[in-house]
């Protein structure tokens, strides 16, 4: 059996045209300022929320308290993807991402379900609220979310799943605490106490939203669903198809991260190709390769 050409390097989680020195460690830094701020933020809005008899600035301080695990995740799972693989784990920890990723998701699907119950609760018995205080730790939330958006962001949320993820958290967290702003100021204004609620129920339905869509992309990876986009039945077909090529067996084609996809495969070379068979291998690896968007291959030759 025949490795792959290709030199499996560990996965990068900053991207950039030229190395940075200490972008690594920048990036955790900034993640780790992120964990903090947000933690000091869900005190704050989690006990402004039982002051105030807010249902939406509690909601806000338990999303708040998913962004700061979320980012946690992010920052262990950044830690332990870079680590070097060994015989033990062939692959190194790339998975240690999508893991932390799946994580994340469910986190935010199951403060979702659990605030909108809280909300509906609420409807049936309306208390009154006080909307100066939640006016203005709403208006502190919000600049505070905005800030550490942009600190995931630039830690490389382009260019990694689970800190894409902890970014969405942070964006997410930013747009509910706009809409809790506004419900503070309707309260102030109207004393629509009402508004409280539905604000509660619309930042929860967003947060089911992404964490589903969240949940699904990380599911399939540890599912070891095949990448979109390419078909192994059609591509087995096409190298069985090709003149030197007898027959194929056990072609496996899954996603090892967001990013790598791996490929293994036996097949059955036609009689007379042995003095070929080098030359074979290497047009039929990069024919794979070209095919499974770069795939790492394990391609195992032999004669029918």
């Amino acid at each position: 059996m025949q490795k792959s050409s290709q030199d499996w390097q560990p996965l990068e989680l900053e991207s950039s045209g030229h190395p940075h020195k200490h972008g690594p460690d920048l990036g955790s830094r900034r993640l780790g300022l992120a964990v903090i701020i947000n933690m000091l933020l869900t005190l704050a809005q989690l006990f402004g929320g039982i002051l105030a008899g807010s249902l939406s600035l509690i909601a806000d301080a338990l999303h708040n308290f998913s962004d700061a695990i979320a980012i946690l995740i992010a920052l262990i799972a950044r830690k332990i993807g870079q680590k070097a693989s060994h015989p033990g784990m062939s692959y190194g920890y790339k998975r240690a991402e999508v893991l932390g990723t799946f994580i994340n998701a469910a986190t935010l699907l199951l403060v979702g379900v659990y605030l909108i119950y809280e909300a509906l609760q609420r409807f049936w018995s309306l208390q009154p609220v006080d909307g100066m205080l939640v006016f203005w730790l709403a208006g502190l939330a919000l600049i505070i979310d905005i800030g550490t958006a942009m600190l995931t962001h630039s830690a490389g949320a382009k260019d990694n799943m689970n800190i894409r993820a902890a970014f969405i958290h942070n964006v997410s967290d930013a747009m509910a605490s706009v809409a809790v702003l506004v419900a503070g100021g309707l309260i102030i204004l109207y004393q629509w106490y009402w508004v409280d609620l539905l604000v509660t129920v619309l930042i929860s339905a967003y947060v089911i939203y992404h964490g589903a869509l969240l949940l699904v992309e990380s599911g399939r990876i540890l599912m070891q669903q095949a990448p979109a986009g390419l078909a192994p039945e059609l591509l087995q077909e096409q190298l069985a198809a090709r003149p030197e090529v007898a027959r194929v067996e056990s072609m496996h084609l899954w996603r090892l991260d967001e990013k790598q996809n791996v490929l293994t495969v036996v097949v059955y070379l036609e009689p007379g190709l042995d003095g070929e068979l080098p030359l074979v291998q290497q047009r039929l690896r990069r024919w794979l390769s070209r095919r499974t968007l770069g795939a790492e291959i394990t391609l195992e030759c032999r004669f029918a």
